[in-house]
Order: structure tokens, then C-alpha cells, then sequence
């Protein structure tokens, strides 16, 4: 009782923090509609739901099929069920809670939706307002990484299951069935869902950051990148690893180290006050040094939490700066066009004292290759 009760004023105290700057923006009451951040305010885990939240008082609107859910997994606030349109259900909810002007996601909803709400309550009615709940999101409290660091380890236990099968759970297999395998591994130890879709690259395919399994056959002698994650509880990991299905082909070893080795120079320098900038520049200038600065193409990492990227970004531009309990991801890479790529990304929490791995999945090159 004594952890939901917990977890209840967590959310109300979230609440009270998203009126508060609701009112700072000249409006009566918010209306949320991104899923992560309705889930953020009031524990619902159910989708085509909105939140209103008044100085006092919250609302959460959905519909028939969540009749039971909603009151179960929001028992502190009231839950209305629609039967017609969202724009008229938020009208007749409204009424009495002397609510002048309504705030919306404008980042989130179409022009359309917010016409149709302008059209029901009114052109002096509706703001469109953003970064009300995202900012509260960027420093984690403690049940969040728990829960962050639970999905790093089932998504671990899960590669591990995998690789320990040596070659055989690769080779000459698609990648697309390797990856399916993956993320179905990752269910049976108990993750929610993948996080994403897994990025499963053989060879030359890890040149794409972004790259999509498909029928390609993985061969013996090569290396393979894997980036995967799971979600736990509304909360995402997301790992990276490259391994090798034999002998270690000599210019992704050669790229290996210094990958790695620029990874720990990015994860050394998270430091709560330093610039965003600054562990990217750290990473980089070892990989620039290494003579492969082009090849290095995106930023080192970004925020991780309900969704696999949030804010802060850790890229070589902007002036904001770390916070303690941020959690983001340290992934740099190298990538050769034509012979393939290494990236070793891991999920790391940020502290005023020094970084705490959220991830503990060796990076050691030895460990990386199937035996069997």
C-alpha cells in the first residue's frame, strides 16, 4: 500500500507542477493528449486518452473499451468516459470548473483537432502552448531508473541468451529472424515490449544508423550490429553491441577500440553542470585523433525515458547543460561505407558526482566473438 500510495502523490505532485505552469502561461487548465506524458501524470497505460488538469483537479478522458482500466490504474482522479466526440466531451467536462481559457499540446496535436476544439469552446478559449510537460520529464526520480535500469537488464539478459548460442544463432539465418528472435526474447524476460524496432546489420548494412532488417543471410567471418532495447513499465533501455560471427575482420578491429575508447571518454565527462556539448566533444576528439572523424556521423547520444529519445540531446551544438538525473544515452560510432560499422552505445545516469552505468553489458572485443 505504502508504494501506491507513493507512487500516487509522485503523480499528483507532477500534476500540481504541470497547473502551476499552465498558469504561468495565462490559462485556467491544460489539456495533455501525448500519450507518454498522460502516463507520466496519472499511471494510464491505455491509448486514445487525454488529460485535463485544472489547479485542482484532473480529468481523465477515454474511451468504452478502457471503462474498467481507467478507474483501476487512476483511482485518485476522476475518469470520464466518451461517447461522443473528443471536442464536445471536453466541452460538457469543462462546465462548472470555471476554465476561461484551455491550454493544449500544440506540438502534438494536428491544426485539425485544434480547430475542432476552437470551434466547440470557442476562439478565446484555446492556446496552443508547448515544453509544459517535457522539461518535467528530463531529470529522473528514483522510480524511474529503477525502471529504466530493469529494462537495460532484461534487454541484456536477452542478447545473452542469444549470443550464447554461439555462431549457429546467426549464421546463415536472415536478419530479419535474428532480430524477431531477439525481441521475442526480450518478452519472455519480461519486458513490456521491444523499445523499438530492433537494428540488426550484417557487414556493410551497418553503415546505415538506421538500417531495417531484412532477407540477407549472416555469414561466418563477419560483424554484426545489434541495437536493441526493451520496455518495462512505460520505460525504455537501448544498447548497442557489435559482434562477430567468427574471426574479427581487420578494419572493424582496428575501429573497435577506439570506438570503445571514445565511448568511456564521452561517459567520463557527464557531469551534472557541464554543457551537453562537452561529452560529445570528449568522444569525438578520439576519433578524430584516430584519423576517422568523418565517419563518426551523428551526435553521441540523446535522453532516454517513456520514449527511446527525449531531451537532452548530446550533440555538438547548443548551449544547455546536464542535469542530475538525466539519463542518456553515450553512443559513438564509426562507419566505412562498403565494409561495415562499429557502435557501442550504453544507458548512463547522470549525477552532480560522477556517471552511473545503467547498462552493465561487457564492451570487451574478446567477448564480442560467438564461440562454438
Amino acid at each position: 500500500m505504502a508504494n501506491k500510495n507513493t507512487r500516487l502523490e509522485t503523480r499528483a505532485s507532477r500534476r500540481r507542477k504541470v497547473a502551476k505552469r499552465a498558469v504561468d502561461q495565462k490559462v485556467d487548465a491544460m489539456l495533455i493528449s501525448k500519450d507518454q506524458d498522460v502516463g507520466y501524470l496519472c499511471g494510464f497505460t491505455g491509448d486514445d486518452a487525454t488529460l485535463l488538469i485544472g489547479p485542482r483537479w484532473a480529468v481523465l478522458i477515454t474511451d468504452g473499451r478502457f471503462g474498467q482500466q481507467g478507474p483501476r490504474e487512476c483511482p485518485d482522479i476522476e475518469v470520464v468516459i466518451r461517447k461522443k466526440g473528443m471536442a464536445q466531451t471536453i466541452k460538457k467536462t469543462l462546465q462548472g470548473r470555471n476554465v476561461r481559457r484551455l491550454g493544449v499540446q500544440g506540438g502534438h496535436l494536428t491544426a485539425a483537432t485544434v480547430e475542432a476544439f476552437t470551434k466547440v469552446l470557442g476562439e478565446r478559449r484555446v492556446k496552443t502552448l508547448t515544453n509544459i510537460v517535457a522539461p518535467l520529464r528530463v531529470s529522473k526520480d528514483d522510480s524511474e531508473v529503477r525502471l529504466i535500469r530493469k529494462a537495460a537488464s532484461i534487454a541484456q539478459k536477452a542478447f545473452l541468451r542469444l549470443t550464447a548460442r554461439g555462431p549457429k544463432a546467426f549464421v546463415g539465418r536472415s536478419e530479419r529472424e535474428v532480430s524477431a528472435e531477439l525481441e521475442y526474447l526480450m518478452r519472455l524476460e519480461g519486458a513490456d515490449a521491444a523499445a523499438f524496432e530492433t537494428i540488426l546489420a550484417a557487414g556493410p548494412h551497418a553503415c546505415d544508423c538506421h538500417y531495417k532488417p531484412d532477407s540477407t543471410k549472416i555469414r561466418a567471418g563477419q560483424s554484426v550490429l545489434i541495437d536493441w532495447g526493451a520496455r518495462v513499465g512505460g520505460y525504455c533501455s537501448d544498447l548497442t553491441r557489435t559482434i562477430f560471427t567468427g574471426k574479427i575482420p581487420p578494419q572493424i578491429g582496428e575501429i573497435y577500440d577506439i570506438v570503445r575508447d571514445a565511448q568511456t571518454a564521452g561517459i567520463n565527462a557527464l557531469r551534472a553542470g557541464a554543457l551537453l556539448k562537452t561529452p560529445d566533444a570528449a568522444a569525438r576528439k578520439v576519433i578524430v585523433d584516430a584519423g576517422y572523424g568523418d565517419k563518426f556521423v551523428h551526435g553521441l547520444g540523446h535522453g532516454l525515458g517513456r520514449e527511446v529519445h527525449e531531451a537532452p540531446g548530446l550533440g555538438g551544438k547548443g548551449p544547455g547543460r546536464l542535469r542530475s538525473g538525466m539519463v542518456v544515452t553515450v553512443e559513438p560510432g564509426i562507419y566505412l561505407p562498403g565494409i561495415g560499422g562499429v557502435r557501442i552505445e550504453d544507458d548512463i545516469l547522470v549525477t552532480a558526482d560522477r556517471p552511473k552505468r545503467l547498462s552493465t553489458l561487457t564492451t570487451d572485443i574478446r567477448a564480442m566473438v560467438l564461440k562454438g
